[in-house]
């Protein structure tokens, strides 16, 4: 069976990061000169968002050194944790920057400007397709890896997407209704910010979640019972408990054995199971066997 450790998975989230950090910068910029040149509030909101796409993506770069971070007298379970809280604050970001958009998307619609230039469009079309390949990229490294902060970095992207989309159809609007329309950018803007929110509860609540030490998903307790039951002296897998710290997993599980074997016997047999578990491909850090007789 595959193994995966700590090494090769935080590796494989940092060179995301790395990208999606690269890409956010060039985007900022882009955006930033287009939505000034350009007279769209929308794009210089979607300018905003890819500014905290970098801020996010800086946290969850330092998110993932911290809980590689090995075992310590202090932190007898590593720094694992770092992981969940990083993509916690960066769904809080994403709520902060959809308030942002939010309110100065509403002043603008009060105030009376000039409708956004035909130009803008096509930057809009060549960032909306960066974004989403990006978002696909990055959700499939957080999806493979079983990563809360880089599915939330991934989430970020694709909030920004979808911002430029909004920017998109509201400067169509603008521009096929001409005059007295002109706010059709901002209430795109509005729209945008909006979406950015539901996708923040949804990175938000997952977080909450790993770092209260919820069940995890995927059917990975299952995995683990099936595992140590296919052990011919595994007569039972009663208790089952898993908890996730950063990529990997801390498992405590009950197992029941003939009562006339030794105690010596039973150790040994704990220890085969044991054995197989961190074997697996499951990432398994550590298992505890608790030897019940049957």
């Amino acid at each position: 069976m595959a193994i995966v450790n700590s090494s090769v998975s935080s590796d494989k989230a940092i060179k995301a990061t790395q990208l999606g950090i690269l890409i956010s910068v060039i985007l900022v910029v882009v955006k930033a000169l287009t939505g000034k040149l350009g007279a769209s509030y929308a794009l210089i909101a979607d300018a905003t968002e890819s500014g905290a796409d970098i801020l996010c993506s800086a946290l969850l770069w330092v998110g993932l050194k911290v809980s590689l971070k090995p075992a310590d007298d202090k932190h007898p379970y590593g720094h694992g944790k770092a992981e969940p809280l990083v993509a916690l604050v960066i769904g809080l970001f994403l709520v902060a920057a959809a308030i942002f958009i939010a309110i100065n998307a509403i002043h603008f619609i009060q105030t009376p400007h000039e409708a956004p230039k035909r130009f803008t469009l096509i930057v809009l079309l060549v960032v909306i397709a960066i974004k989403e390949v990006l978002f696909r990229y990055v959700l499939s490294v957080g999806r493979s890896l079983q990563s809360q902060a880089v599915i939330a970095d991934a989430y970020h992207h694709r909030s920004d997407a979808i911002s430029s989309v909004a920017a998109f159809i509201g400067i169509v609007v603008a521009l096929i209704l001409g005059d007295g329309y002109e706010g059709a950018d901002d209430w795109a803007a509005l729209f945008a910010a909006c979406i950015i929110i539901y996708n923040a509860f949804h990175i938000i609540i997952p977080a909450l979640n790993e770092i209260m030490d919820s069940a995890p998903a995927n059917g990975i307790v299952e995995k683990i019972r099936n595992e140590a039951f296919s052990l011919p002296e595994v007569k039972k897998v009663e208790k089952c408990y898993v908890r996730k710290m950063g990529f990997d997993y801390y498992v405590d599980l009950h197992i029941h054995i003939d009562g006339a074997l030794t105690v010596k016997e039973g150790h040994i047999i704990a220890h085969q199971v044991k054995d197989r578990l961190m074997e697996s491909d499951q990432r398994i850090k550590n298992a505890l066997i608790h030897v019940e007789p049957d």
